[in-house]
C-alpha cells in the first residue's frame, strides 16, 4: 500500500520551503489515467463492489493484497475518459483521492514519526498565486491542509486494518490463485498473479473463526470481495466501447 503511483516529484511538506504554496482543486484526474489497477483498503470493499471488481494481486501470495481491477490492458483506466473525468456515479478508490498529498514512511533511523506528508510538486494545482493556501500567515496549517492530512492519517488506519484482513486469509489458507483470460477481437489478454477467496475453504471455517469474521467486519468484506467478481464483465464491456471509439477514430484519420 506504500506504492506512490502517480507522484512525479514527491518531496517531503515543509512549512518553510512550501510556506506561500497555494492548491488549486483537481480539475480532472489524468494522473491516473496510465493505471489498470490501484491499492484498495477493506473499508472501500462494500461500495467498490457495485461498479468494480476487487481482485488480490502480487508476486506471490504472501504478498499479495487488495485492489480495484480498473482495466484490462497495460496502463488502461477504463474508468477515466480523456477528459480525466472519473465515470459518473462509480466509486473514486481513496488511493486515487488522497493526490496530490501522500503518507510516506520515514527511512530507517530517522528522527521524528513513523510516517511524514508529501506532495506532489508535478502537480499542476500547485502555485504561489491561485487557491487555497496551505499554511496561514502565522504558518499554522490551514483548514484544508488539515483536511488532507486527517484524510491520509484515516486511509492509513484503514491500511493497517487491511494488513490483518490479508493475515486472516493467509492464516487460514483462504486464498486461491485466479486467471482472467477474455477473447478480444481474435486477442488473447491474460492477466496473472490474482487471488481470490476460495468459497468451498470459507464454508469449512470452524465456528469460533466464523464467529469472529463475522463480527469484526471480515466476511463482510470477503462477500463484498466475491460479489465484486461479476464485475469482471462490465469491465469487458468497457473495453469493447473503448475499442470501438478507437476503431472510428483510426477510421476518420
Amino acid at each position: 500500500m506504500a506504492e506512490v503511483l502517480f507522484y512525479e516529484r514527491p518531496v517531503p511538506l515543509n512549512r518553510t520551503v512550501h510556506k506561500d504554496l497555494r492548491i488549486k482543486g483537481l480539475q480532472n484526474l489524468k494522473f491516473a489515467h496510465n493505471v489498470h489497477s490501484v491499492p484498495l483498503t477493506c473499508s472501500e470493499f462494500p461500495i467498490t463492489a457495485r461498479d468494480i471488481p476487487i481482485l488480490f494481486a502480487g508476486p506471490d501470495e504472501g504478498n499479495a493484497g487488495p485492489m480495484a481491477l480498473l482495466g484490462l490492458r497495460q496502463n488502461e483506466n477504463l474508468y477515466l475518459d480523456d477528459a480525466g473525468q472519473w465515470a459518473q456515479g462509480v466509486y473514486i478508490p481513496a488511493f486515487v483521492r488522497r493526490y496530490p498529498f501522500v503518507l510516506a514512511e520515514k527511512p530507517p533511523g530517522a528522527e521524528g514519526d513513523d510516517f511524514t506528508v508529501f506532495l506532489d510538486e508535478a502537480y499542476e494545482g500547485f502555485n504561489s498565486a491561485e487557491g487555497e493556501r496551505l499554511f496561514k500567515e502565522d504558518g499554522t496549517e490551514s483548514d484544508m491542509l488539515k483536511n488532507a492530512v486527517n484524510f491520509l492519517g484515516e486511509f492509513q488506519q484503514h491500511v493497517a486494518r487491511t494488513k490483518q484482513l490479508m493475515e486472516d486469509l493467509r492464516k487460514h489458507d483462504l486464498l486461491e490463485p485466479r486467471n482472467i483470460r477474455l477473447e478480444r477481437n481474435g486477442n488473447v489478454i491474460n492477466l496473472n498473479g490474482l487471488y481470490v477467496v476460495s468459497e468451498e475453504k470459507l464454508r469449512k471455517l470452524d465456528a469460533e473463526t466464523t464467529h469472529r469474521f463475522l463480527t469484526d467486519g471480515t466476511l463482510g468484506w470477503i462477500y463484498a470481495h466475491l460479489l465484486s467478481l461479476m464485475n469482471i464483465d462490465r469491465v469487458g464491456q468497457r473495453l469493447a466501447l473503448r475499442e470501438e471509439a478507437e476503431a472510428a477514430n483510426a477510421t476518420k484519420n
